[in-house]
């Protein structure tokens, strides 16, 4: 996967194969500490415990931060954390992986909660709790229909900018926290508009107090990475708004955060009750499995396991039963709390056991002094949080070799600036699906040459030095022969057919080794081919197909038509098998 390769280039590491495990037998195949408890080993759980305290410092302050984006109490977002990673730690397979909210998916609940909810804030969370439970109930759909192989038809360029228009989204929704403004808008245009209009009505101490915030975690992370460097800057924070009183100069704080473990319940409303909540849930997975999936396949390379991409369905839906069921809202696996957990030295899941309980300490003992936070300092969390979203060197690379996968990340881009974050996705599902019937209605039809002094044959429009057959058209589909490119083929080949003069052919061959499948349009193309040929004296034949694409030309009828449909036989062979 072209993610999985990314995101551990990203971290500065060299591919490497997994080693096999064992895979259990029965129910426990379904079970990862079945298999992990079993190798676990003494000296790791001090690993462990580090990674997990360690962890908890990184969460803290994000999840504060990402539940205000989300329009949540505070408190919630530690609770998806708490609880999603003891979910996560029971059903999923990656051994690294740290799970709690991410920017991306409380973009996506506050842009579209806030209409189903109709201004009742009660219902807001109740709905986004019910988001929860629904994407759990779809992955278990996905894990029974073994649907975990659809996430690759999403194109990693489109992909590119879906991220990147996020960011931008994300980073507009937290500019008027970080300048003292009340902000506003239902999109990116309309909070830009908004912002620029208040700019005038600015607090410089909260400006002042954002920047620094933001200046502390940039360099802390160059000069201590790996290190809770924000939850420091909160401390920090807090520290500076009880001596110097910012509350009183017009900074706004967190406020009241309930002391506390969330209660567990099941949702009140019914997916019947909240028109559009399975196309969110459906979003929210999407982004979930994409990045989990592609974040926890770098560990299992780095660490020399197998991950199970079906068995991390499990792992997600778990991560977002228990999260909504102490009525947190959607969670997922990332990259860059994963990568904090692995480099405090994370062995196995129960890192995240760790994490949970230190969590849980927090809610108990230190909700009081939350209460003083500086708003402004979450979005300077926010904001560097989502530096990774924006992927400069990709749209770059992009726009120098394939203007395609460009114009496609360009189009995503906007739709999440134009339509929002839930829209964003499905346009980008939507475009990658495009993409790719695209360029399989399009392919390349290769007429050969041969390479001279040789008997082999190539292109002759990329190597016009080769010497053409002479009453012979030779044809090579560059892809495979479908119902979507059956048409575009064969006109491509009458097209040659009729430049060339009909006159002087005798035969045309039709070179199928770099077809890996055919269907029954596929097949129905040469039989039209064939019967073209054949009214005006023309042979058919054909070389270079593969043993499950011979099976279906012999059972439809074409290789009767065609000749024998010869494994052995090759271009070259065949016309040296032909009168001159």
């Amino acid at each position: 996967m072209l993610a999985t390769k990314i995101a551990w280039q990203a971290m500065g590491g060299e591919m490497a194969v997994p080693s096999a495990s064992p895979a259990g037998t029965g129910w426990l195949r379904f079970f990862p500490p079945a298999r992990w408890l079993a190798e676990y080993r003494a000296a790791w759980l001090a690993s462990d415990g580090i990674a997990g305290l360690t962890l908890a410092a990184y969460a803290i302050p994000v999840s504060l931060a990402y539940a205000g984006l989300a329009g949540l109490p505070p408190q919630v977002g530690i609770y998806g954390y708490m609880l999603g990673g003891l979910g996560y730690a029971l059903l999923g397979s990656s051994r690294q992986l740290a799970v709690g909210p991410t920017s991306a998916i409380s973009l996506m609940i506050a842009g579209t909660v806030g209409a189903m909810a109709g201004g009742d804030a009660a219902r807001y969370a109740q709905i986004a709790s019910l988001a929860g439970f629904t994407v759990a109930t779809l992955c278990l759909v996905a894990w029974a229909l073994r649907l975990s192989a659809l996430v690759k038809l999403i194109n990693n360029s489109i992909l590119v900018g879906f991220k990147a228009g996020a960011g931008l989204t994300i980073a507009m929704t937290q500019l008027p926290s970080l300048v003292g403004v009340p902000g506003g808008g239902h999109n990116f245009i309309e909070r830009m508009v908004l912002f620029a209009g208040q700019l005038g009505d600015a607090n410089f101490v909260v400006l002042a107090v954002g920047a620094l915030a933001i200046a502390l975690l940039v360099l802390g992370d160059r000069l201590l990475p790996g290190r809770p460097v924000a939850l420091c800057v909160v401390v920090l924070s807090i520290a500076a708004a009880y001596a110097l009183g910012l509350s009183a100069l017009g900074v706004p704080t967190t406020g009241h955060v309930p002391a506390g473990l969330p209660t567990l319940g099941v949702p009140t409303l019914h997916l019947r009750d909240v028109e559009g909540i399975v196309p969110l849930a459906a979003g929210c997975l999407l982004l979930a499995y994409i990045e989990g999936v592609s974040a926890a396949s770098a560990f299992a390379m780095k660490h020399d396991y197998i991950l199970d991409p079906r068995q991390e369905l499990l792992g997600i839906g778990a991560a977002n039963f228990a999260a909504a069921l102490g009525h947190g809202y959607p969670v997922a696996g990332g990259l860059s709390q994963s990568a904090v957990n692995d480099k405090a030295g994370a062995r196995s899941p129960l890192a995240l056991v760790f994490a949970s309980a230190a969590l849980a300490a927090c809610l108990l003992l230190l909700t009081g002094v939350l209460e003083h936070l500086p708003k402004a300092v979450l979005a300077a969390v926010v904001m560097t949080a989502i530096a990774g979203l924006f992927d400069l060197p990709a749209i770059v690379h992009m726009w120098r070799v394939s203007r395609i996968d460009f114009y496609a990340a360009a189009a995503a881009l906007a739709g999440v600036l134009l339509l929002g974050i839930l829209q964003g996705i499905l346009l980008a599902t939507v475009a990658s699906l495009l993409m790719l019937l695209l360029r399989l209605a399009r392919p390349h039809v290769a007429f050969l040459g041969r390479v001279p002094g040789t008997g082999v044959y190539s292109d002759l429009a990329r190597h016009p030095e080769n010497e053409a057959i002479d009453g012979v058209i030779a044809f090579r589909p560059e892809s495979s022969l479908l119902y979507v490119n059956a048409d575009t083929i064969l006109d491509a080949v009458m097209a040659r057919l009729d430049a060339t003069g009909e006159g002087g052919v005798r035969m045309v061959v039709c070179d199928l080794s770099a077809a890996p499948s055919i269907d029954l349009a596929g097949s129905r193309m040469l039989h039209t081919l064939h019967a073209t040929l054949a009214a005006r004296g023309i042979a058919l034949r054909i070389v270079g197909a593969h043993g499950d694409n011979r099976d279906l030309l012999r059972a439809d009828g074409v290789g009767a038509k065609v000749g024998d449909l010869d494994r052995v036989i090759t271009l070259d062979g065949l016309l040296r098998e032909q009168p001159r």
